[in-house]
């Protein structure tokens, strides 16, 4: 192993120590001046990024991954912002959740304290940098940061503003650590690191998320894969669904909440199907269908049974009839990540049926996959969309990040049984 990365992660180890027990107003002040720096620094920050996004565009990358790489104004002020968001809400750290009295005089309480050193490893997205620092600093953990090779100068110079606004409130500047090595022998080294890493939490593509729950030794927070259905109800106001539809494949088709199939419901099929492909054609989504579906429209790309388990992070689109609201409930149990999936419908006893049936982390009557997201959750942002069933599931914010300590309180009691 790298003697340089693990030290690095001890010195992460010491640092979420005096972390732990900083004041709410120094996180928050710190918060507030790495968002200022980020608004200073946006030229610097646009320059270091378009060095990642060339390299990208050389390699012939995905136009969706390049977007999700890209850090323009829009997107800097949005980081800025979102750590001005985290500063506004709640500390979690020391919160007594409950408390009770025992007949033997002893006072238990139920208190939230950080989970210590987060390892997280992630690709491409810039952003989860910041977004991950401002959650990790204001919930009181430290942060073990591995990037991709392809965000190295975007997540050098965001790295090295965090580390000064640490300096600036007299916090613990290795809080926050960038493990600059890419190769994949590292990452298997760095999930070795049990005595010291408290969490890992990877944020990717299927293979980065199977491989670090295959092979860490820590425990794990698995995020990210999503994929989500949108089931337009035989009851549903089908201009309703239209909109929905569109917007949660073509708003930003490149990132885990987007809708990747549709199931439609057969009695609507006829009408429902021409009118939204006919729009998503227009905006350029490759659409594949099932063989009832291609019987209304022929020009359909068959789908395979591959693209009903596909995540394509791209203007392509699964759709499948169904018959009934169960199958369609079957088919997102079946091939859904447990992310995000919603319900059109204007008949209640469906949408309750459908709510408490489906298997996953967010679901919706009525509105687009596209909200499962820390910021528009009303969190200031996410460390990643949880898919698990542990205590953090959905969008990650503080809260999450946070773990359980029992205080007990006694007047000299001693167990005699």
């Amino acid at each position: 192993m790298a003697e340089d990365m693990k030290v690095q992660v001890q010195k992460a180890k010491k640092a979420a120590q005096l972390l732990a027990t900083v004041s709410t107003q120094k996180k928050n002040d710190f918060l507030g001046d790495l968002a200022q720096r980020l608004e200073g620094e946006q030229s610097r920050i646009e320059q270091e990024n378009q060095k990642d996004v060339k390299i990208a565009v050389e390699n012939n990358m995905k136009s969706g991954f390049i977007d999700r790489l890209i850090l323009n104004k829009k997107r800097i002020q949005g980081m800025a912002d979102g750590l001005r968001q985290v500063a506004a809400l709640a500390d979690p750290v020391g919160e007594v959740m409950s408390g009770w009295k025992r007949p033997n005089g002893l006072m238990v309480t139920k208190v939230r304290v950080p989970l210590g050193v987060l390892a997280i490893i992630y690709e491409a997205r810039p952003n989860v940098t910041i977004d991950s620092i401002g959650l990790g600093i204001k919930s009181g953990n430290s942060l073990v940061l591995r990037g991709s090779s392809s965000t190295l100068n975007s997540n050098r110079l965001l790295i090295l503003l965090a580390r000064e606004s640490l300096r600036q409130y007299s916090l613990p500047e290795d809080s926050v650590q960038l493990i600059e090595s890419t190769s994949h022998d590292d990452i298997a080294q760095l999930l070795a690191l049990r005595e010291y890493i408290d969490v890992a939490i990877p944020r990717g593509g299927t293979g980065l998320i199977h491989n670090v729950v295959t092979h860490s030794q820590v425990p794990v927070i698995e995020t990210g894969v999503g994929n989500c259905h949108v089931y337009v109800d035989k009851e549903a106001d089908l201009g309703m669904a239209e909109r929905i539809v569109m917007n949660a494949k073509i708003q930003r088709p490149s990132v885990c909440n987007a809708v990747e199939t549709l199931l439609i419901h057969q009695d609507i099929a006829k009408i429902f199907l021409p009118q939204v492909s006919m729009s998503l054609k227009k905006a350029g989504v490759e659409i594949r269908g099932c063989e009832q579906a291609r019987q209304i429209l022929p020009d359909l790309i068959p789908a395979t049974e591959d693209d009903w388990k596909t995540e394509y992070l791209d203007l392509i689109l699964a759709v499948k009839v169904v018959k009934t609201l169960n199958e369609a409930i079957e088919h997102i149990n079946t091939y859904g990540t447990r992310h995000s999936e919603s319900i059109i419908t204007e008949n209640y006893s469906n949408a309750k049926n459908f709510m408490e049936k489906v298997d996953s982390a967010a679901v919706y009557v009525n509105a687009s996959t596209r909200f499962t997201d820390g910021e528009q959750f009303g969190l200031g942002a996410e460390i990643g969309i949880s898919t698990q069933k542990i205590h953090a599931r959905g969008p990650m914010g503080l809260q999450e990040l946070t773990t359980i300590k029992y205080v007990v309180y006694g007047t000299g009691q001693i167990r005699n049984a």
